[in-house]
């Protein structure tokens, strides 16, 4: 197995507020935990091993000096990093009894969304194999424009993931649809929840929805459906990999976990850093059945805390128990 390259990863950093009741009924608690999508895949590839960029605009007020901490303490290379004036972006969590979480946004004008082609123009790529990206930082202007236009520059150069990862409290779905058939055309490997498929495209059977997105120009589609497990498609050819039992806990940031579980897998095989011209469909079950690996333990702890490598034993050990 090759040392991988880095994977560079471009989005936002979301400081998720987790409510906590106080015993008074006129009080209400608030737990604050770094995460953001994109950040939480940053922080997942290290812990795995696979030494990787963040790409983030980090605030200097309480929140952004969390996230700095947070990152730089998982061994996250914060060198590409712009110090932004604005403030952080918050995201209030409710949690159902499945662990399931709703999010409300404070969202507006936070530093996240405000990227200017001057401030990734003199980004150094020669050492990445992956860029990945998506999530808000793809959809909410000003910078979603700027981002895209990055990674149509890196497409030469490295391969790339996306993962739409769709908030519709924030963003109208609709804005998604318009922009997905253009993401399809610059990815390879496009990543998305049963969730994200519903908002997408409304009633489409996955298998369906796979063969859209490969005619858009996306050669990997990767679907998590939940307890179902995993359906990935890979230029058409598909296979179902079952999801890994655990004690869910919360749901919050397991799919950012299965993107860097399937990314730094591939990466450790030499299978990154190009159009996937060497993946075949038995690479992809493999990957697919780590990264499932990745996302249960995630889902056994509280908030977006995924493992390290080696932690992943735990699962096995669990199920023989």
């Amino acid at each position: 197995m090759s040392s991988p390259r880095q994977i560079t990863v471009l989005g936002e950093c979301v400081a998720d507020a987790f409510t906590e009741p106080t015993g008074t009924s006129n009080e209400l608690a608030l737990r604050v935990l770094p995460g953001g999508g994109p950040a939480n895949t940053a922080v997942a590839l290290t812990r795995l091993g696979t030494p990787a960029r963040f790409l983030a605009r980090l605030s200097g007020d309480v929140f952004g000096r969390l996230f700095r901490a947070h990152l730089e303490s998982s061994g996250v290379d914060l060198t590409g990093a712009v110090a932004a004036a604005e403030a952080s972006t918050l995201a209030v969590a409710e949690l159902d009894e499945r662990g399931q979480a709703a999010f409300s946004f404070h969202a507006q004008d936070t530093a996240d969304w405000q990227w200017t082609a001057k401030e990734l123009a003199g980004v150094d790529l020669s050492g990445t194999a992956c860029v990945h990206s998506g999530s808000l930082a793809l959809v909410r202007e000003p910078g979603a424009a700027v981002v895209e236009d990055f990674l149509a520059a890196a497409a030469p150069r490295a391969t790339i993931s996306i993962d739409p990862n769709v908030r519709p409290l924030l963003v109208d779905p609709e804005v998604y649809r318009g922009r997905l058939a253009h993401w399809c055309a610059l990815t390879d490997v496009l990543r998305l929840s049963e969730d994200d498929l519903q908002l997408l495209l409304p009633g489409t059977p996955p298998e369906q929805a796979c063969d859209t997105w490969h005619a858009a120009g996306a050669r990997l589609v990767v679907i998590t459906l939940g307890a179902d497990g995993v359906l990935a498609s890979l230029d058409g050819e598909r296979i179902v990999v079952p999801a890994v039992p655990t004690s869910v806990v919360d749901t919050v940031g397991a799919g950012d976990s299965f993107t860097a579980g399937l990314l730094h897998h591939l990466a450790a095989r030499g299978l990154l850093g190009g159009r996937l011209t060497h993946l075949r469909l038995g690479d992809v079950a493999d990957a697919c059945r780590f990264a499932a690996r990745v996302a249960a333990l995630t889902c056994s702890v509280a908030g977006p805390n995924p493992p390290l490598h080696s932690q992943l034993g735990q699962l096995a050990i669990a199920g023989r128990a």
